[in-house]
């Protein structure tokens, strides 16, 4: 019986490359960096890329077509699609366009207790933030220029104009709270902290036991 596989961004991704045409566990890796999508899937670890294909076999998504050994190199196992491996990656693919709400990135819980740090250390972390983000948007300009050069079609680089516009968008928010910090529209104190607290604190209880 075929074991249940949540989706993610790699899964999708081993899916998308073994429905292309049937591939070694090897080849996945190397496609994924030469086609850019380790920018956009988490392949740190290289175990990963194994990891998600033994899960998609137990799942039933894709198969063992075969297994080939050339000259002195180790055996490959070959994998193609499953019965349900295309009608999987298409649902998957419809549920991503349309999920929203479902991560949960670092940054927007650091700015949520940013107040446990000074105003002027905040500013000085958003300020070397701000530099990342620039150096990120430069670095994907010139991915697509290279990439546009070549003569790929824009489709295969919507991901990285995505990318680019979310950092964008991130960049302005940063760089206007940096300039909030710097004129005092935005700061705070433990004094200030502590008036605040008294007045939206919950009531408690008097009934209520500790």
């Amino acid at each position: 019986m075929a074991t249940p596989i949540r989706r993610s961004p790699l899964a999708l991704t081993v899916l998308c490359l073994v429905i292309e045409a049937p591939v070694h566990a090897y080849r996945i890796q190397q496609l994924i960096k030469e086609r850019g999508k380790d920018r956009v899937v988490n392949v740190r670890q290289r175990a990963s890329v194994y990891q998600t294909i033994e899960r998609l076999l137990k799942a039933g998504l894709i198969k063992v077509k075969e297994t080939e050994r050339a000259d002195n190199r180790p055996e490959r196992t070959i994998y193609e699609i499953g019965p349900e491996g295309l009608a999987t990656a298409r649902a998957w693919l419809r549920e991503m366009f349309t999920a929203t709400g479902t991560e949960f990135p670092e940054f927007p819980a650091a700015v949520a207790f940013m107040p446990l740090l000074e105003p002027g250390e905040i500013r000085a972390l958003l300020a070397v933030r701000a530099d990342k983000l620039a150096e990120l948007v430069a670095e994907i300009d010139t991915v697509m220029a290279e990439a546009l050069a070549t003569g790929l079609p824009r489709l295969f680089l919507l991901e990285e104009e995505y990318q680019r516009a979310t950092l964008v968008a991130q960049l302005d928010w940063v760089r206007a709270t940096v300039a909030e910090l710097d004129d005092g529209r935005i700061s705070w104190d433990q004094e200030w902290l502590r008036a605040v607290g008294d007045s939206f604190s919950t009531p408690t209880d008097e009934g209520e036991s500790s």
